[in-house]
């Protein structure tokens, strides 16, 4: 049975600890990190949560103690995830653009290292030789995702090495003598099509003879996870199958371990955002219901035209009434036009599902805005796990140098 929140424990929270709020239900992470570990119960897989999609450090604690590792795309994730109590063995960082100080300093921290450049591939040959093992993130020039804002392998994308740079990567790895370990891609996210994962190992397989000191082959993330009525999740049994049988299949590859890098996947579902509706306001094009947040809360409807599934939770009934749900920021913040949604007056709750994954996380104090309160509901009781912003907040790091 899904693990979920009923109107009436959301409505208690809402009474609590006030809105806007988000909710975790750490046991729906349970269920869907249960999910992969049954699906690959009979390869040799690891998985590490992609902790960019929600780094409070206890749900870090929680992913923790479950199994999974944690994947981090910059060096304070990685702080994040050691602070947590992961050991540095099961971090893997994946650099993207960045200062090659950064990577010293993550291979100071002793973690697994991916590098995404050339440029950086060689500044490691040169500080570390064969010293320190290595993973390299190759752009397989493979299209994928829910939109080109979410897809990360196409031939324009800016991350990994290009794969028809692979006689580069060669050169450098014999110059230096470095030791490449893992070959990594990351395609996109939203990928429901079992069919591309394929096609990434099959560009995989392709170059594995050019390393011979391969351990891992990491595919990445980016597994769909239901949003609309009627969506379904990628089919982890079908993936999982798939990759047994070309791994098992393929006489290099058949003593590699697998990696996978599922972020939104484990806590997209686990989410929720509770707000509270601040106005109602008819005009002749729409019913517009303004809520007390705002894209400084939850960004992804304006940044990715994604689609959060909303209830009145104050007003669950069958009758229904079309509306736009919008925010209360000095810009155009609109969540969802056109929705339909059980009548609604001031004062209700509204809730949005599928708020786990890039929510709190790309929050902001946009308009001088406070951030929520985030609350973690283990084993039927809440615990809250961040304060809600105050004032003395917005001044914490800023130095008055003109006198009032």
């Amino acid at each position: 049975m899904s693990q979920k929140l009923t109107s009436q424990q959301l409505s208690a929270l809402a009474q609590e600890y006030g809105t806007p709020l988000y909710v975790y239900h750490a046991e729906k992470i349970t269920e869907q990190f249960g999910k992969l570990k049954q699906a690959f119960r009979n390869t040799d897989t690891v998985f590490f949560y992609a902790c960019k999609a929600l780094t409070n450090i206890n749900i870090l604690r929680h992913m923790k103690a479950l199994g999974a590792n944690v994947d981090c795309s910059s060096i304070n994730e990685v702080k994040l995830a050691l602070h947590a109590g992961f050991p540095s063995n099961r971090i893997l960082y994946t650099s993207n653009g960045i200062s090659f100080s950064e990577i010293r300093e993550a291979k100071e921290l002793g973690v697994i290292i991916n590098i995404d450049s050339l440029s950086n591939l060689e500044k490691f040959g040169q500080a570390f030789g064969h010293s320190y093992p290595v993973g390299i993130r190759l752009r397989p020039n493979i299209m994928a995702g829910g939109n080109i804002k979410i897809s990360t392998g196409h031939e324009r994308s800016k991350f990994g090495i290009p794969i028809e740079h692979v006689p580069q990567v060669k050169d450098l790895m014999e110059r230096y003598k470095i030791c490449i370990h893992n070959l990594h891609i990351h395609t996109g996210s939203d990928i429901k099509d079992v069919s591309v994962f394929i096609k990434g190992i099959e560009v995989l397989f392709d170059i594995i003879p050019h390393f011979h000191e391969l351990k891992f082959i990491d595919l990445g993330g980016g597994f769909k996870v239901p949003y609309q009525e009627g969506d379904s999740e990628t089919d982890m049994n079908a993936l999982a199958t798939k990759v047994a049988e070309l791994f098992s299949a393929h006489p290099a590859a058949s003593k590699l371990q697998v990696w996978f890098e599922p972020g939104k996947f484990l806590v997209s579902e686990c989410g929720y955002f509770i707000t509270t509706v601040n106005v109602i306001k008819e005009t002749p094009a729409a019913r517009f219901v303004a809520v007390d947040s705002g894209f400084n809360h939850l960004i992804r409807p304006m940044f990715y035209d994604a689609y959060h599934r909303i209830e009145n939770i104050s007003n669950p009934g069958p009758e229904e009434q079309v509306c736009s749900v919008v925010g209360n920021i000095c810009e155009t913040d609109t969540f969802a036009w056109d929705r339909r949604l059980s009548p609604v007056k001031e004062g209700d709750l509204l809730v949005f599902y599928n708020a786990g994954a890039y929510g709190f996380e790309m929050s902001s104090n946009f308009n001088a805005r406070f951030k929520p309160a985030e609350v973690l509901v283990l084993d039927g009781k809440a615990h809250l796990v961040r304060k809600r912003d105050e004032f003395s907040d917005l001044l914490r790091n800023q130095l008055e140098v003109l006198p009032a």
